[in-house]
Formats: structure tokens, sequence, C-alpha cells
């Protein structure tokens, strides 16, 4: 399955906290989907959220988080992982 990295820009401050709440919204949602979220990175001081997802395309990543929590990606990038 493809791997995604997604990125979102926040207007608001965002912590952890915030967004490990988010993350378990995405947990509960992805398996209707096909998609596994893997990952997540947060910049605090710049409100960026990254998050990394195995997905059939980067539609069905956005669906997740749309149904889960309605934050969607400002951007999703197809990504290999190097080793």
């Amino acid at each position: 399955m493809p791997l995604f990295m997604d990125v979102h820009t926040l207007g608001d401050k965002v912590t952890m906290d915030d967004v490990a709440g988010a993350h378990q919204a995405d947990l509960a949602t992805q398996e209707a989907y096909g998609v596994n979220y893997l990952r997540y990175w947060v910049d605090e001081a710049n409100s960026k959220i990254f998050c990394l997802v195995d997905a059939p395309d980067a539609d069905a990543a956005n669906t997740v988080h749309r149904q889960a929590h309605g934050l969607v990606a400002d951007e999703i990038w197809q990504v290999q992982e190097g080793r």
C-alpha cells in the first residue's frame, strides 16, 4: 500500500494533547476506509502537524481525517521510506 505524509497548517495554537485526541479519532475511523495512520509529529511553535499513513490513495487518507475530526490536510505527499 502507498505511504503518505500529510501536512496540516493551523491558524490556531496546537498542542501535543490536541493532536493525540485527533489521532485517536483517526484510529477509530480508519478501518472503514482501508487506511492505517502510523505516526504523527507536532510543531507547536508553528502550529503544524505531520501524519504518516498507509492508504490506498491520498483521498482515502483525507476522508478519514474529515470523518474523524474535520481537520483535513493542506498537503499530502506520497513518500518512500528509507532505511
